[in-house]
């Protein structure tokens, strides 16, 4: 299985099988987006506590690089401070934006995506990237409240 395929299947799969889908019944913090081009919708609740997002939900609906996008992005940001979640979120948007190779250096600080190195992909795609980081906008926003 080629590196490809298997970036392919990890998208599947959060496709298919989306983590942390629902919502908080008293979150701390909430926001929705939308990326009006394509349809994709997005809802995010946080509960922050002292400064670490304890628990996170996401619902919406939307084409798979953005439900997966969002999916793996509740995994990435669970039990993480605001702090590291906004360097994390750096990191991703150049991913999503850069052709520089050192953004996946594990000794940068937030480089270690995880999952969400499968999105890497999207650059070939220009139109997509908005479809991937529409959850990572819509989260900063429901931080930023």
């Amino acid at each position: 299985m080629s590196l490809t395929d298997l970036y392919r299947e990890v998208i599947l799969d959060h496709f298919r099988t989306p983590r942390n889908k629902g919502h908080l019944d008293t979150p701390d913090r909430h926001a929705e987006g939308t990326n009006p081009l394509c349809g994709d919708e997005i809802q995010i609740d946080l509960a922050v506590s002292d400064g670490v997002v304890s628990d996170v939900r996401i619902d919406g609906q939307g084409c798979s690089i953005s439900q997966a996008s969002a999916s793996m992005m509740t995994e990435a940001i669970k039990g993480k401070s605001i702090e590291e979640i906004q360097s994390l979120a750096d990191t991703f948007n150049q991913l999503m934006t850069s052709d520089d190779t050192d953004i996946l250096d594990p000794d940068r600080p937030g480089a270690v995506l995880g999952d969400l190195e499968a999105l890497q992909g999207v650059r070939e795609f220009p139109v997509r990237i908005k479809c991937a980081t529409l959850s990572w906008h819509t989260m900063l926003d429901a931080l930023s409240d």
